[in-house]
């Protein structure tokens, strides 16, 4: 037998024993896992494999259905071909009881990071980048199992949940080629009666949707399956700064289950001319918090209830998923070692459904210096914070404020109740907890000289950007009525169940209603006639809520609304006389993501222009596919929160 022979069958061999051993015995698959990741790591099921590739079909089959490396494998999607059964019939373990994971154990990850820009003669310059789709194991815990998940990487050995997080620069195009390299079946479940991705040629369909960005349609992300055939997609990075945007699965009816999963990263876009004077902190001191919730099973698999709230209509989808046990960066309950000094904090929460309100267990305060992807006009300092899902605020936080010179430990707290705003409230043992802050002690005598503090490392920016006021852009043309409803079982509120959620009736595959001139400024009024509070996401657009007028007597307007459809015929004016609620200070710039509480009209300017310039987009923003806009809680989106969005010349 040749060496290669030899070589070949030992692989192999090390490859049946633990695939085996996954399928028969699940206790002992968790123990196989280290060496699966080995094997897989080595075979990695490409053109220059130890393995032909029939070989490497089979395996890729197996219990975690790795997946073929052919690029061509999700270029095109057609009903011909389904998606291989729901994961509701796998053999799972009992629901992991989170209260037994110790806290504040597991150092927060630095995420890594991707330079999205090449350096020239001096100049950043356009690169193309090549990022995949893995799957593999990740350790949420010290004391937990490995974990199966989907993730962004370079390389199956550098994919990471968060995936990496890429830094462009303002006004330089990258490019990105996405490779899908998921298996033949999901791991979590998902609903064959919501409308779904189907992948011509097998395999986990996905399309990346960089949220926040302002670039061709043909490069959105769109959910419909026409723009998946884009292998490469341009991204010319003209939105503002403050560039905290992200990037995530756009799957048509899988978005909630495959970002549940772990297709998620940041994506910031840096503007150095703009943001030097803001004196803010860098390095070790600008860090990233993604901030997300799971559930776990007691194997370490993600847990996904795979039993719909109203089977008969549909068989796994449920409205809203909710996890105990928060993640930061991909840590269950971490902890950062902090100097007394200011340190940046992106905060994103990358939550399927669950709203955050954050505080720090010392009352120290934040300094939020931009919301999404803007700064704005000048800084605002709050005792907490509300993060919808999808939303992120980017704040100064000064632990040389902490009062204590001991080393201090200062926790990060969640209170805001699931589903938001009057659902169940937040555990104070789990998740109530976010992570926490390990603040050093007073430097003294003796002690190794720490980094010296830059100039005013002390003090927060007064400065921001003049265009995040609305009265920045022109005057809106058009104003739209956009109202969102929750279609149930029936009107007893004891027994009803969720059937799914529309915009103004309507699903996505119906034609589009909003149709705006490329270059213009709207203003939408959204009606929630929901009991939810929703995270109203545009594709392309930014905007801002300028006013939220309660509703009165809600449930006379809803039930006419229900019937007809039509805020004329059912009295608007009438109805949307209630109190006025203040749009909170640190939201008033420009957003890619904006709160719709319940039982209230919320006026919303939106912009299809960039905003910082006032300028129309350098690209045809009404070519096809066109846009979406959508609720950005997933669970919401896939069934069927969203609706086309097509801007005309």
């Amino acid at each position: 037998m040749s060496p290669r022979i030899q070589q070949l069958a030992a692989v192999l061999l090390a490859a049946v024993v633990v695939v085996a051993a996954a399928q028969d015995e699940p206790a002992a698959a968790k123990n196989y896992q280290t060496q699966w990741d080995t094997v897989m790591s080595i075979l990695n099921c490409k053109s220059d494999s130890l393995i032909p590739s029939y070989i490497c079909s089979v395996i890729s089959k197996s219990r975690w259905g790795w997946a073929s490396d052919d690029p061509n494998d999700d270029d095109e999607y057609t009903p011909d071909h389904p998606l291989p059964a729901p994961a509701a019939g796998r053999r799972r373990w009992p629901v992991m009881t989170s209260l037994n994971l110790t806290k504040y154990v597991d150092a927060l990850p630095r995420i890594a990071k991707i330079r999205g820009y090449g350096i020239r003669h001096g100049r950043p310059v356009p690169i193309k980048l090549t990022i995949g789709m893995y799957s593999k194991t990740w350790q949420f815990h010290r004391d937990m199992p490995p974990t199966p998940v989907f993730v962004y990487g370079q390389s199956l050995q550098t994919a990471t949940f968060p995936g990496p997080t890429i830094v462009a620069r303002q006004g330089v195009p990258l490019a990105v080629e996405w490779q899908n390299h998921l298996p033949d079946a999901h791991i979590l479940p998902w609903d064959p009666k919501v409308p779904t991705a189907i992948p011509k040629k097998g395999g986990v369909p996905t399309v990346v949707h960089l949220h926040g960005g302002a670039h061709p349609p043909e490069f959105d992300g769109h959910a419909f399956a026409c723009t998946w055939t884009q292998k490469t997609y341009t991204y010319p990075n003209v939105q503002p700064a403050a560039g905290n945007i992200w990037y995530h699965d756009h799957a048509l009816g899988l978005t909630r289950a495959s970002l549940l999963a772990g297709l998620l990263a940041a994506y910031i876009v840096e503007w150095p001319e703009l943001e030097m004077p803001f004196n803010l902190p860098s390095g070790e001191f600008d860090l990233h918090l993604v901030i997300a919730d799971r559930q776990f099973n007691a194997d370490g698999t993600i847990y996904m209830n795979s039993t719909g709230a109203v089977p008969s209509v549909h068989p796994q989808w449920q409205p809203e998923y909710f996890g105990e046990v928060i993640t930061v960066n991909g840590k269950a309950w971490p902890f950062q070692a902090v100097q007394r000094r200011r340190y940046r904090l992106r905060i994103l929460n990358a939550s399927n459904a669950r709203y955050l309100n954050i505080r720090f267990s010392n009352g120290l305060p934040f300094t939020v210096i931009a919301s999404d992807a803007t700064y704005l006009s000048r800084p605002v300092t709050v005792s907490n914070l509300l993060l919808s899902p999808a939303e992120i605020f980017d704040v100064i936080v000064d632990f040389s404020l902490v009062v204590n010179p001991n080393a201090t430990d200062i926790e990060l707290l969640n209170s805001a109740p699931y589903p938001f705003p009057t659902g169940t409230p937040t555990n104070d043992s789990l998740d109530g907890k976010v992570m926490a802050f390990n603040v050093s002690a007073k430097w003294q005598l003796g002690d190794d000289m720490p980094m010296p503090e830059p100039v005013n490392s002390t003090t927060a920016p007064e400065i921001g950007v003049p265009f995040a006021k609305v009265t920045a852009l022109p005057p809106t043309m058009k104003t739209r009525y956009i109202v969102l409803y929750e279609n149930m079982t029936s009107n007893d509120p004891n027994t009803a169940k969720t059937m799914n959620l529309y915009i103004n009736g309507l699903r996505l595959e119906d034609p589009p209603t909003e149709t705006p001139i490329s270059g213009t400024t709207e203003l939408w009024h959204v009606i929630n006639l929901t009991p939810d509070n929703h995270p109203l996401h545009l594709h392309l657009a930014e905007f801002q809520a300028v006013q939220m007028l309660q509703l009165v007597d809600p449930d006379i307007f809803k039930t006419c609304m229900l019937q007809h459809n039509d805020t004329v015929a059912c009295n608007l004016s009438q109805h949307a006389v209630g109190a006025l609620q203040p749009v909170p200070e640190e939201e008033k710039t420009w957003k890619n993501v904006v709160k719709i509480p319940p039982a209230y009209v919320t006026s919303v300017v939106v912009a299809f222009r960039l905003v910082h310039n006032n300028m129309p987009y350098p690209f045809d923003a009404t070519a096809a596919p066109g846009y979406v806009y959508h609720c950005h809680i997933l669970d919401h989106e896939d069934n069927a929160m969203i609706r086309p969005l097509t801007l005309l010349r």
